[in-house]
């Protein structure tokens, strides 16, 4: 009785691991292949934009990269996806203009269809200025209608006129709820330009943290090193004080 009971459970595994078997060749075989994750773009380039006054004299310097972030009604997917798009700026050319009170930066990028417009505004009284508004609009393959997206009440890039607006860190700009700006190495000057170099760089925040962050790793690694120190030389001052003891 006991021999057949293993010969009846030596069958039942067998067949057990031939429908496992069966089971895996037909989901290789027959299962859909699973589309890869699109990539990412990488880091954007960083370029050099300027706007002239009608003297010929530059009257706004931007140095920086520049990352489109939108939300897009796609045609091939047939719903709404997030896209991220470089603006490339060996295909973008720079316009604009400026006054007392505002300078606008014009960015075209003319294979992509794609216009970015920054305007800065001066407060007179303080004397400092800041990225008031941001328009974009667009024509893009796969996306069922023209985009358009702008905010006219925005405060980013704050500044002293007479001097340059500076953050290496990248930077997230929203400007409406579909459409956000990331920046990557910005400097830029909109106003009181000495000729046609940037005036004395104000740091961003980030930028100031991220150097901040060091120090403070440094001062607690020295702190640490010191209190080992101190630890030492009373462990041997007592070691030595009890020898003598003895």
């Amino acid at each position: 009785m006991t021999h057949r009971s293993r010969k009846q459970q030596l069958f039942l595994c067998f067949i057990a691991l031939l429908a496992v078997t069966l089971r895996q060749s037909y989901a290789a075989t027959d299962a859909p292949p699973t589309a890869a994750p699109p990539t990412p773009p990488t880091r954007p380039e960083r370029g050099n934009y300027s706007v002239t006054n009608g003297n010929g004299t530059t009257c706004l310097m931007a140095r920086m990269g520049l990352q489109i972030n939108i939300s897009v009604s796609s045609a091939a997917l047939n719903k709404t996806v997030w896209k991220v798009q470089n603006l490339q700026p060996n295909l973008t050319r720079s316009s604009g203009s400026c006054d007392l009170e505002s300078a606008t930066l014009q960015l075209t990028d003319v294979p992509n269809k794609t216009n970015l417009t920054l305007v800065f505004s001066m407060n007179a009284t303080t004397n400092k200025f800041h990225l008031s508004a941001v328009s974009l609009s667009a024509i893009w393959p796969d996306v069922k209608r023209p985009i358009a997206e702008s905010n006219g009440s925005l405060d980013y890039l704050r500044g002293t006129a007479g001097r340059s607006y500076m953050c290496r860190e990248e930077q997230t700009l929203a400007v409406t709820v579909n459409f956000s700006l990331n920046t990557f190495q910005l400097q830029v000057q909109p106003f009181n330009l000495t000729g046609a170099e940037f005036g004395t760089a104000e740091e961003c925040q980030l930028d100031e943290d991220d150097m901040l962050i060091p120090i403070i790793v440094g001062a607690a690694l020295a702190g640490l090193v010191l209190v080992v120190l101190v630890a030492y030389l009373i462990g041997r001052k007592r070691s030595h004080a009890g020898y003598q003891t003895i």
